[in-house]
């Protein structure tokens, strides 16, 4: 029994490889399951054992590299550090930087933003993008209320704006440089753009937080 499940694990990791690959090279819209089982090697009944359709699969595809970076976000949840700001900066180069130089989290990201069509029979990726961003604004919007009691923000910014602004900010970072990466480097300007943005937001008497 255990070596059932060890293969059904395994079968389901490499239709997620399969599925990826075919993805990044073609496009979500241009792979059909019949595509993704042939490339896996398995037949396309195997698919529905362990997805329900293409959009499922493509969730799960995005999870298991995405999941660990949605997860860091919960440093920024803890009540008692001293600078929230300085936290946010660092949860948002560790995404920059994973997409950067992680060939797998800069392949889904690529499929993320440039090789899918949220179609009516994608449903279910557009749900789980608005659950993603959801999640992000929570904890980014906490991180940044934080800040605000503490002083290092003004008093009269509303996080909640200010969190739309920073996922805009990081989102568009991204992006642009999904379109050519060699234009410039991700991570340092991200952290160019970040603390321009965070340093304006700042009471003129509170000292800019150090640097990562």
């Amino acid at each position: 029994m255990r070596r059932t499940k060890e293969d059904a694990l395994q079968t389901r990791e490499t239709l997620l490889d399969a599925a990826e690959t075919l993805f990044a090279r073609q496009g979500v819209s241009r792979t059909s399951l019949q595509d993704i089982a042939r490339e896996a090697g398995v037949t396309r009944g195997a698919i529905y054992w362990h997805f329900e359709d293409k959009a499922d699969l493509f969730n799960a595809m995005m999870a298991r590299t995405t999941l660990p970076l949605e997860n860091g976000l919960n440093a920024l949840d803890a009540p008692d550090r001293p600078d929230p700001l300085d936290d946010l900066v660092h949860s948002a180069l560790n995404v920059l930087q994973q997409v950067e130089h992680d060939p797998r989290t800069r392949r889904v990201f690529d499929i993320a933003t440039m090789k899918v069509e949220l179609v009516p029979d994608m449903e279910g990726v557009r749900r789980r993008h608005i659950e993603v961003q959801d999640n992000c604004r929570c904890h980014i919007k906490g991180c940044l209320t934080r800040a605000r009691e503490l002083g290092h923000v003004r008093a009269e910014l509303d996080p909640e704006s200010l969190t739309i602004t920073w996922l805009a900010l990081v989102n568009g970072l991204i992006h642009n440089w999904m379109l050519d990466p060699g234009r410039f480097n991700l991570r340092e300007e991200g952290l160019r753009s970040l603390t321009l943005f965070l340093d304006g937001l700042r009471p003129t008497a509170t000292p800019p937080a150090r640097r990562p």
